[in-house]
């Protein structure tokens, strides 16, 4: 597959499609196709943060590693989503783990070089900030949903907060 085919395979991607300016030329030269097999990682706690991946086949486990708990399901991803986004912000390290649940096929885009050309086009960098912001935000409330899960109904008073086993006031921030 040419350089050019997995740019617009890119372009074609939900998260990225309607985005201003011509996605496939600024996405061109930052993708490749990646393959990963069931079990192995994509992400891993605190190794540096290199990439997006851009979810085309198979599902991924978004984990998040408990001390004598091991690692914590947070969310399943599947095809048309995004993985990663720790490649936006310093110091550019993963947060959480990423495990493929199934074979997965997705595009791996460049963080350097796809930071670069979202500076190098503000209203494309812009705008893929705020589909990043949305995305976010889906994540957040499905991690509030699943601590809710985890720690039962939180009464009115603390409709806020979510306290732990250990105690701790405000994992979940206010809206």
């Amino acid at each position: 597959m040419t350089t050019s085919d997995i740019a617009e395979l890119a372009a074609s991607h939900p998260v990225l499609v309607g985005l201003p300016g011509d996605t496939a030329a600024l996405v061109s030269g930052c993708a490749r196709q990646v393959a990963v097999e069931t079990g192995d990682h994509l992400l891993t706690e605190g190794e540096p943060a290199h990439c997006l991946y851009l979810l085309r086949r198979g599902r991924v486990s978004l984990e998040v590693r408990a001390p004598g708990r091991g690692a914590l399901m947070i969310e399943t991803l599947g095809p048309g989503s995004a993985l990663g986004w720790s490649w936006l912000f310093p110091p550019y390290r993963w947060e959480f783990d990423a495990r493929a649940l199934e074979p997965v096929g997705a595009i791996e885009v460049d963080a350097d070089c796809f930071r670069a050309k979202m500076e190098s086009d503000p209203a494309f960098g812009y705008a893929l900030m705020k589909r990043f912001a949305s995305i976010m935000l889906g994540r957040l409330q499905t991690t509030r949903l699943r601590l809710l899960d985890l720690y039962g109904q939180v009464p009115p008073s603390h409709s806020g907060d979510v306290v732990g086993a250990a105690g701790v006031h405000g994992l979940v921030g206010r809206d």
